[in-house]
């Protein structure tokens, strides 16, 4: 544990934390508190975007993920994600686990009314083939 944290409470640990969050936040955006449950190999939600930067922490399981620039990824139960929203494209966020079920838990900050995703479309997805990162 850091120094700025050794005054906490027995119990509470800070997990991770992001630093220029604030300037990834849309101006005038709400926070919405989003759970996410992937039966057994779920494979998730289609190729997709969000409107504004999604911070959250897999709370069961083992979730594939993966985002536009970066190499697929499984995040266990206790890690942390971020995801920068707006134009990214959110690749996976799929249930690894065949025989169990995932869950984690986001926190959306979003301009109101807009759709938690918008799916891509095959289109985009092509023109933008060259900024998937297929392996580490």
């Amino acid at each position: 544990m850091s120094a700025e944290h050794a005054h906490l409470p027995p119990g509470i640990e800070v997990i991770t934390t992001l630093p220029d969050a604030a300037a990834r936040i849309p101006a005038g955006a709400e926070a919405r508190t989003i759970r996410v449950t992937l039966s057994p190999g779920d494979p998730g939600a289609p190729p997709h975007r969000h409107p504004g930067a999604i911070f959250g922490y897999v709370t069961q399981g083992e979730i594939l993920f993966e985002l536009e620039g970066q190499a697929p990824r499984v995040l266990k139960a206790g890690d942390a994600l971020f995801e920068p929203g707006g134009d990214v494209i959110h690749y996976q966020g799929a249930n690894n686990l065949p025989n169990a079920q995932s869950q984690l838990v986001v926190t959306m900050f979003a301009p109101p009314g807009t759709p938690i995703l918008t799916v891509v479309s095959a289109e985009e997805l092509a023109e933008r083939r060259h900024l998937r990162v297929t392996q580490p």
